[in-house]
């Protein structure tokens, strides 16, 4: 692992231990991200994307279990753990401030019962002090980052007072709030309509150029991973079967998989 690396995954294992058999979802899955790359994983539904990102913030629950590999994560600090085996009080202070996640539904990531700058607010003070004043003066420049109109009024929305495209803009400020190393972004845009979408992926790319953050980009859509990535992972049935530039794997595609998604 170079010091040009934020995150080095080797042969990362996961298997869901289920009554109908043992289903192995992530095999031998290795990729890396560098400092400030655009990183996308690509495949198609219950490809293991989400699983394997999952497993790196050890967020897999039972009956699923992480049974080998190694996810190598440099810190601000300049120190490279390893997020599957450093102890629990460990990763909790790495997560949610040096690795965030954008999650898939913005709804079931956010409390109904928190407005979006209590969000904010107890999102910074897990993993530093500062007042709460402070806090919500920051809150409200996210928002605005984000482009959510009207921010100074939105920090005291609650999630169900905002459109989906909002909670989804929401969701990243939430996840910027502590300015992480690394953003992990699930399928940011499902169910939000064409021109959303557009706005979403707009912001995404302007905060990850403007905080030099590296961004592990989820998604199915090829069109997302020609105007994103600078690298391609493609996976099929829990493993990687091709690595690429992503301009490389549009042109001179590899493996028959990645051609017959590019059709």
């Amino acid at each position: 692992m170079t010091e040009r690396h934020v995150l080095k995954v080797v042969d990362l294992d996961v298997r869901f231990y289920t009554y109908a058999g043992v289903v192995h979802a992530v095999s031998g899955v290795s990729f890396e991200v560098l400092e400030g790359e655009v990183v996308s994983l690509v495949g198609e539904t219950g490809c293991g994307k989400t699983v394997t990102t999952r497993a790196i913030t050890r967020l897999i629950e039972p009956p699923g279990r992480i049974v080998g590999g190694r996810a190598l994560f440099r810190r601000r600090s300049g120190e490279v753990v390893d997020l599957l085996r450093i102890p629990d009080e460990e990763l909790r202070r790495i997560r949610g401030d040096e690795i965030a996640y954008v999650f898939q539904d913005p709804t079931s990531a956010l409390d109904p019962l928190y407005t979006i700058g209590t969000h904010i607010v107890e999102t910074v003070k897990a993993h530093r002090r500062a007042s709460t004043r402070e806090i919500i003066r920051q809150a409200v420049k996210l928002l605005a980052e984000t482009l959510i109109p009207n921010p100074e009024v939105r920090v005291r929305n609650y999630p169900h007072e905002l459109s989906g495209g909002m909670r989804q803009r929401a969701v990243i400020s939430i996840g910027l709030s502590n300015r992480p190393r690394l953003l992990i972004a699930d399928e940011p845009t499902t169910n939000l309509d064409v021109t959303v979408q557009a706005q979403i992926l707009d912001v995404l790319r302007d905060l990850q150029a403007r905080y030099g953050m590296s961004l592990i980009l989820i998604t199915h859509n090829l069109g997302i991973v020609a105007e994103m990535a600078q690298r391609v992972y493609v996976m099929y049935a829990g493993r990687v079967v091709e690595e690429a530039e992503t301009e490389d794997m549009f042109y001179s595609p590899e493996h028959p998989y990645t051609r017959l998604l590019l059709r």
